[in-house]
């Protein structure tokens, strides 16, 4: 009997320090996507950033709920289809794919005032009260777009698209950035501001561009902002971006190991106090 009690106050001791297992649902584009797909960058990442924060938080479950070229109108518009599980914490990155895609920001009174899926800012507010409605006491973290340079994609050279150093039809990815700040500073929650994040800007984002030099036809590395008028012939020309060219990102947008390990950081920095 004497056994029997000794033994129940050991685990009792040991359950009182066993961490609590905590769901995580991470919302988001390709760069969440791509946690589980490797495969699908040419094996130029080695892990993303949820299985990074979980190696370094272990109490911490995730599910990835990543959609590759998604936008935050697509996730809002479609949000009752997704099987968004009940969680006791949310993270939301999104917005680079609106910004391309030229999907209206809208107006702060777009999210105060609930007008729906025509604007992003709209369509925040249709994400977040969805998470709420899952669980009213869940924690919730945002997550801005990163700045983006010259994007090429690995598999498919005709799918690219130009950085983040200028606009797309009037809007700016800063803006959506901003928008996203504000959001959650609205509801008092974390927010990672990646847009602005030191060792994140449109320099840092690849080591060089390899290209063409119109003035001999011969391949080149060109630095950042030199390759921003130099043409790309996705018909023709070779991957412009080796391995040797990654460094935050490996295409200019999606991050490589670098960057998902600066993302990691920052989310265990809160994760860690919850």
């Amino acid at each position: 009997m004497k056994k029997c009690i000794i033994l129940f106050v050991i685990l009792l001791f040991q359950s009182s320090f066993t961490p609590k297992e905590i769901t995580w649902v991470a919302i988001g584009d390709s760069i969440t996507y791509l946690n589980e797909h490797p495969n699908e960058t040419g094996n130029r990442i080695t892990k993303g950033y949820m299985t990074g924060v979980v190696e370094r938080l272990p109490q911490f479950k995730y599910v990835n709920k990543g959609y590759n070229g998604w936008t935050a109108v697509k996730i809002a518009i479609d949000i009752e289809k997704l099987n968004i599980p009940v969680a006791d914490v949310y993270s939301v990155f999104l917005g680079t794919n609106d910004w391309w895609g030229s999907k209206p920001l809208g107006a702060w009174a777009d999210y105060e005032n609930n007008t729906g899926v025509a604007t992003v800012q709209g369509s925040f507010r249709v994400i977040m009260n969805k998470l709420r409605s899952l669980n009213p006491q869940a924690k919730i973290v945002l997550i801005t777009p990163m700045q983006r340079v010259d994007f090429v994609y690995i598999n498919n050279f005709k799918n690219n698209a130009f950085g983040s150093y200028k606009e797309k039809n009037g809007q700016r990815l800063e803006q959506f950035a901003d928008a996203i700040v504000a959001i959650a500073k609205f509801e008092g929650i974390p927010v990672v501001d990646l847009y602005h994040k030191k060792g994140m800007d449109h320099a840092k984002l690849v080591h060089f561009k390899y290209l063409k030099d119109p003035a001999t036809g011969n391949y080149k590395k060109f630095s950042y902002p030199e390759y921003v008028d130099v043409p790309f012939n996705p018909a023709s020309d070779e991957y412009p971006y080796p391995v040797e060219a990654s460094q935050v990102t490996y295409d200019g947008l999606h991050p490589a190991d670098k960057g998902y390990e600066m993302i990691t950081k920052e989310l265990v920095k809160i994760f860690k106090k919850w």
